[in-house]
């Protein structure tokens, strides 16, 4: 039996991106019908009138805040104003109104990026606020650590239920592909399909390829996602992750497997590695009793095919 009443009011914010895409799909398949769903150009969430207006005329019971202005290492030094300053008023706005409008409960998507650069790995949630963070996403970091800061602010002046959860790396359908901006493992997905296709002798990896990095399906990020908003009470932050990592020459190895490339892999030391390794300590969500389901291999041959399905939208 569902804990949350399958004809409940959710309102999913950001259901067009890779979590909120991936709680749509889950909300649907569980039963759920009452999903109140807006695009930007119909609900600006960076207006206070536009979000408060619409939660007091549809009143939603619980709230999936994975609305966000996101982008990568170039994105961020590039638009420091709109990395903090959106993400500061759509944060704002939904966690206010939905305090006003009397949500049963709110979850809030932040992300692994917010721990001290040189926190202590597996990153552990007391890290937060222990050190500098890293320079090319601070904008958004501070972003999300007043997010977090603002629903824990709730929780503790009006016992608001608001509840924050720090996913690790993602992965899944809805991802960017594109060469420069992407992450690492869909730009992977992309370089060696094109590789592939064009009969290319080999594919360039940036760095030396021993950094390690975790993964996790965003699937499993929206079925904990669920179980959380079920499940888990506290204000304190909650790290989501999979309990496993692997080095980037591995993953390449494993994409070109996928892929199917037969050419060489080589890696060039001459560019950056980033961080030695990055990985959340996630046993808190273990031992409430939640673990992922998808495992790495199986991960990224379905984001393989779903990226064959949609290819054109890559043509940059």
């Amino acid at each position: 039996m569902n804990k949350l009443p399958l004809n409940s009011v959710i309102y999913i914010a950001g259901h067009r991106g890779l979590v909120g895409s991936a709680l749509l799909r889950k909300l649907q398949h569980m039963g759920y019908s009452s999903l109140l769903l807006r695009t930007h150009v119909e609900l600006d969430l960076t207006q206070q009138s536009q979000v408060r207006a619409f939660f007091q005329k549809y009143r939603p019971d619980y709230v999936f805040l994975a609305a966000a202005k996101v982008g990568g290492i170039h994105a961020n030094n590039s638009y420091p104003v709109d990395f903090i300053q959106n993400n500061l008023q759509i944060q704002t706005n939904v966690i206010e109104a939905a305090y006003r409008t009397e949500v049963k409960k709110l979850l809030f998507l932040g992300s692994s990026c917010i721990y001290p650069k040189a926190a202590p790995q597996p990153l552990q949630e007391q890290a937060l606020l222990t050190g500098p963070l890293e320079e090319t996403n601070e904008w958004y970091a501070v972003a999300k650590i007043a997010g977090i800061k603002l629903c824990q602010a709730y929780y503790r002046q009006y016992g608001f239920q608001a509840i924050s959860a720090m996913p690790t790396n993602l992965y899944g359908p809805e991802d960017n592909f594109h060469l420069a901006n992407s992450h690492v493992l869909p730009a992977l997905i992309r370089k060696f399909h094109e590789a592939k296709q064009q009969d290319q002798p080999k594919v360039t990896v940036w760095g030396t390829g021993t950094p390690t990095r975790e993964f996790l399906h965003v699937d499993d990020l929206a079925d904990a996602s669920l179980f959380l908003m079920e499940n888990y009470h506290s204000p304190e932050i909650i790290n989501v992750g999979y309990g496993e990592e692997i080095s980037i020459r591995e993953l390449a190895q494993l994409v070109g497997k996928i892929v199917g490339y037969v050419g060489e892999l080589e890696f060039d030391h001459s560019k950056p590695d980033g961080v030695p390794r990055k990985m959340v300590d996630c046993s808190r969500l273990q031992q409430l009793g939640w673990m992922p389901k998808i495992s790495l291999q199986t991960g990224i041959a379905s984001v393989y095919e779903w990226f064959l399905a949609h290819q054109d939208r890559f043509r940059q």
